[in-house]
């Protein structure tokens, strides 16, 4: 069925671009040109795109660098355009053989970069932008923005939670800034703000974007670039930027894809027969049902997915252009029972009037994603200590396991499915008053809703699974945006002038409910369409939450240049959030920059440097993500306790008893916005030609003003904790950026580009008056609550705080370090050891290319981080092995080890967290049209085979060392633990685009 619908779509999709391509080509053609396009040396130029102005018609140069087009008459235009090379217009006049030389570009610092309200020359930038045009994303199955970003920019660290299709991901810009607040960035789309608030889908909210829809991803990085956000560019800003119609070209593309994706990566537990000798040498007793099972091969799969993409862009004159695209992506977990589907569709239009000063953008957004999710947690557990001596079958069923429920029973009565629709309009009209002066109006909305059900049928066989279950919830999201500007540009002489000024209004609302319901008979029918009727043993329960956040603003920038060598750029922005009190209501966010363009100096007329520029800033950004209300009194109706009064004297129960009014939640009007101070200075350089650029950054940047729920040190207080600013407590980031960039002519027969880049890191938590806030904490039997990381003043970020394992003692219990000397270990022997962050980030992208064949390789990596295997502690040790549970050789390494020994936080888990990953790799191969047939209407065909996750190099014992799924700790983001993770699979696709 899943294929019948791939090859209906690729063939509807075909014969629609065939009926458009002949409609598009109607027109009557009276004279025939051809020609070459060269460089000045001789050497063809390969795509070059040749256009009759003011028209749809082209063509491109075959490899060769010759080209054919039939223009109108002798009074067409022929407009030759290559990426990297000066433009040229020619007129055709009596001339039937048209061949020109295009003269490379001096640099591409005129390339347009889109940021916060507008757009500016890269020429023209102060603040610290990392720019990712999407011939340089991460290839191959792609879900949502992050994929296509890890690796590719100086200090930003994207890292998957698990291995789970559209798995959610940290993504740090420039290090960890907040407590509460997480470490996700501001997305931008369009001119959209996105709210990071919750869509009720259990993975990556950004999942909703298709990514072959993207033309840019542009990260601002410092306060100069993020601050005109002001409360919510603490973490960064993340501008998306997706595809148009350009002028004078009408392009449509066919894609399509199929992979395949495996295990990438299986923890050596024993076999079978390893199993039955280690579990007598442990001296436990053996349970031996005569089997020989993998179960992590019974448990994962050969995962199939596939996409298909059809988009059509151009413009029908000068005056509109126009994007429009359809897709679906078929995404199948290795876990069973694990799979994403999106449909999506897009549509961009842009129209201009009143000869050129109305403008009108609308960009439509809408798609649904469906998420089918594993019981993934019991799933990797079964899978690692199941014993290997238990058949997965016995007669062609699941077999049946003493006091246990067989996994792959679990995954035919287990369901959690997630159905997200969701759609993002926004529509811009801007006028220009004068031509200096316009105004621009931006309204957009943000409509989505989640149905999910996580249920359980009834399982008679085991007790505790014999009622069934069901959770099912909804949950709505409302955004709301409208913005005004007005930009004033003035440019006379050497001075170059943009000022811009601004209102924004934005309204969000979230609503969840959901009902939890237990009880169904066994039918066979799914619990979600049975009745269930509510009984004191089985009560229905009804939860729910609404929440609604209002944010106003107002800013303002002013870009000024002096003879392009000098440069000043100034921001404010003044957010009011409902999320605070009366006393703080506002916060306002400055910031300043400036830039010398050396290179543009009379004295650098000689100098090997193309581009040489240097960059100063600082700024303020706030963050506001943080629970609606804290600074409002809260309380609830209670009975329990000395929360009523006996008014009526003859009660006897407390059901008798009136419902006294308490407090959960005091009123604290005096909470101020969390602020990040930053500075950067960084330099711009290009030598070669610009064949080689790079940049140099260092920043510091330092978060105060810390928002944290805390315990009172009073003890008769109305309410167990309390929203504050902790006093002087700051969160520290510094580091250098280095990224560099060399790419030789991609118009000779062998051409390369080698690319990468480096972030050294450093952060620590200062004068925080609390001893650890604990970040991690372990779970399970007697571990849970035992902290695993934290932040500890002085420290860094996210430092493990626990025992040092010095092996086992005489007792055969686990010793530990004395740290203290006091003759005893306790508590207080617990001190930092490492740090789950780490503090060097590094990519690098090797691009081979010979005439029609192109290869890709992109590796990135981290050093200096350690990760907590909290599944090793879990699971791994001699108690369970001689219970008849699997385990790795990790829990005989101590042969005089007591099967009663415990497990306990120590570093006895910790491992080295450093690893090098071939990210992806893609070999492509572009076939000339012309050998199929004719080229008037096929402008490309690419075939490509692309390899993900190829392989890591890590001393790391788990699945992989790209991991964070252990639990928060009120509400404070964790790091670098391992609890049970979803694994990641290694993928190879082969995919088609052809171009019309």
């Amino acid at each position: 069925m899943k294929n019948n619908l791939f090859l209906r779509l690729c063939a509807l999709g075909t014969m629609l671009l065939f009926f458009l391509s002949g409609v598009a080509n109607a027109a009557p053609l009276t004279i025939q040109i051809n020609g070459t396009v060269t460089e000045p040396d001789g050497t063809p130029l390969i795509g070059c795109s040749i256009i009759e102005k003011g028209t749809t018609n082209g063509s491109l140069t075959n490899a060769s660098g010759e080209y054919s087009i039939a223009v109108k008459d002798e009074n067409s235009v022929l407009v030759f355009n290559f990426i990297g090379f000066t433009s040229q217009e020619v007129l055709v006049g009596s001339q039937t053989n048209i061949s020109v030389q295009l003269e490379p570009s001096a640099s591409q610092l005129d390339d347009i970069v889109v940021l916060a309200y507008g757009t500016q020359k890269k020429s023209d930038l102060t603040g610290a932008v990392g720019t990712l045009k999407s011939k340089d994303f991460n290839k191959g199955i792609v879900v949502n923005p992050g994929q296509l970003l890890q690796g590719k920019v100086a200090g930003v660290n994207v890292s998957s939670v698990s291995g789970e299709p559209g798995a959610s991901q940290d993504v740090i810009i420039r290090g960890v800034g907040s407590l509460r607040s997480g470490t996700t960035p501001l997305y931008v789309i369009d001119g959209f703000v996105l709210d990071n608030s919750s869509t009720g889908v259990a993975t990556n909210p950004l999942n909703f974007i298709n990514p072959q829809d993207i033309e840019s991803i542009n990260v601002l990085k410092d306060a100069s670039a993020a601050a005109i956000y002001g409360a919510r560019a603490a973490n960064g800003v993340v501008v998306i930027t997706t595809k148009k119609g350009k002028s004078g070209k009408t392009e449509m593309n066919l894609s399509a894809s199929t992979a395949i994706s495996t295990l990438s990566n299986k923890i050596d537990v024993f076999s079978a027969d390893e199993f039955k000798k280690q579990v007598v040498n442990a001296g436990g007793n053996l349970y031996n049902a005569g089997g020989s099972t993998d179960w992590q091969d019974e448990l994962t799969r050969t995962a199939q997915s596939y996409t298909t993409h059809l988009s059509m862009s151009g413009a029908a004159s000068e005056k509109f252009s126009y994007f429009a695209s359809l897709g679906l992506d078929n995404q199948e977990g290795i876990l069973l029972n694990s799979n994403l589907k999106r449909y999506s569709g897009r549509l961009n239009l842009n129209q201009t009037g009143l000869n050129g000063r109305l403008n009108i953008a609308f960009n439509l957004t809408a798609s649904q994603t469906e998420n089918n999710r594993p019981d993934g947690g019991s799933m990797v557990v079964n899978m690692l200590q199941l014993n290997p001596t238990i058949p997965a079958y016995t007669n062609g069923s699941p077999s049946l396991i003493d006091d246990m429920l067989n996994p792959l029973t679990r995954q035919e009565i287990y369901k959690d499915n997630a159905v997200n629709n969701r759609i993002i309009a926004n529509f811009s009209p801007s006028l220009k008053i004068t031509d200096d002066l316009t105004y621009k109006l931006n309204v957009g909305l943000d409509r989505s809703s989640t149905d999910r059900i996580v249920q359980m049928l009834p399982y008679a066989l085991l007790e505790g699974l014999d009622l069934g279950s069901l959770n099912s919830s909804l949950v709505k999201n409302d955004n709301n945006l409208i913005e005004n500007t007005l930009t004033y540009n003035y440019q006379k002489s050497s001075h170059n002038l943009n000022f811009l000024a601004g209102h924004s209004y934005q309204k969000t609302f979230e609503h969840l409910r959901g009902f939890n319901l237990t009880g169904f008979a066994s039918s066979g029918i799914e619990p979600i369409y049975q009745d269930q009727t509510s009984t004191q043993e089985q009560p229905t329960t009804l939860n729910t939450y609404a929440i609604k956040n209002e944010l106003q603003s107002f800013f303002g920038r002013v870009n000024y240049g002096f003879e392009d060598k000098y440069l000043f750029t100034a921001t404010m922005r003044a957010d009011g959030s409902s999320k605070f009190g009366e006393n703080n209501k506002y916060g306002y966010f400055p910031s300043f920059a400036a830039g010398w363009n050396i290179s543009n100096e009379d004295f650098m007329t000689t100098s090997v440097f193309t581009n040489l520029k240097l960059r100063a800033s600082w700024g303020l950004t706030g963050n506001q993500e943080i629970p609606s209300k804290i600074t409002q009194a809260n309380y609830v109706e209670s009975k329990s306790g000395n929360d009523t009064y006996p008014l009526n004297p003859n009660a006897t129960t407390l059901d008798d008893y009136p419902y006294g009014t308490i407090f959960t939640r005091l009123a604290n009007p005096n909470i101020q916005w969390e602020v990040s101070r930053q500075s950067n200075i960084g330099l711009d350089f290009g030598i070669l030609a610009n064949k080689l650029t790079g940049t140099v950054d260092y920043f510091n940047k330092t978060s105060e003003n810390i928002l944290l729920e805390v315990v009172p040190a009073d003890p008769i207080q109305p309410t167990a904790t309390y929203w504050t600013n902790v006093p002087d407590m700051q969160i520290k980031n510094s580091g250098l950026e280095l990224s560099l960039d060399y790419r030789s002519s991609s118009q000779r027969s062998f051409y390369y580009g080698i690319s990468g880049n480096i972030t050294l890191m450093k952060n620590s938590v200062e004068n925080s008056p609390y001893a650890v806030l604990s970040t991690g904490a372990a779970q399970g039997a007697g571990q849970t609550g035992a902290t695993i990381n934290g932040y500890i003043n002085g420290e860094s970020i996210g430092a493990f705080y626990m025992k040092e394992f010095v092996g086992i003692g005489e007792d055969g219990l686990n010793a530990y370090l004395d740290k203290n000397g006091d003759g005893q270990v306790l508590e207080n022997d617990r001190y930092v050891v490492e740090t789950a962050i780490p503090n060097v980030l590094y990519a690098f992208t090797v691009n081979l290319g010979y005439k029609n064949f192109d290869l890709g390789l992109n590796f990135n990596g981290v050093s200096g981080n350690k990760i907590f295997n909290h599944t090793a502690m879990s699971i791994f040790n001699k108690g369970s092995l001689s219970s008849s549970f699997n385990t790795t050789a990790f829990a005989v390494e101590y042969p005089e080890e007591a099967i009663s020994n415990s497990n306990e936080v120590s570093t006895r888990y910790l491992e080295n967290g450093s690893y090098l990953r071939m990210n992806n790799a893609t070999l492509s191969y572009n076939l000339s049209p012309e050998k199929l047939m004719s080229s008037n209407w096929i402008k490309g065909v690419q075939f490509s085979l692309t390899g993900q996750n190829l392989f890591v190099l890590t001393d790391y014992s788990g699945f992989d060392p790209e991991v964070n799924t252990g639990s928060s700790t009120g509400g404070i983001q964790t790091f670098g633990i391992d609890r049970f993770t979803y694994p990641k699979a290694r993928t190879y696709m082969l995919g088609l685009n052809v171009s019309f």
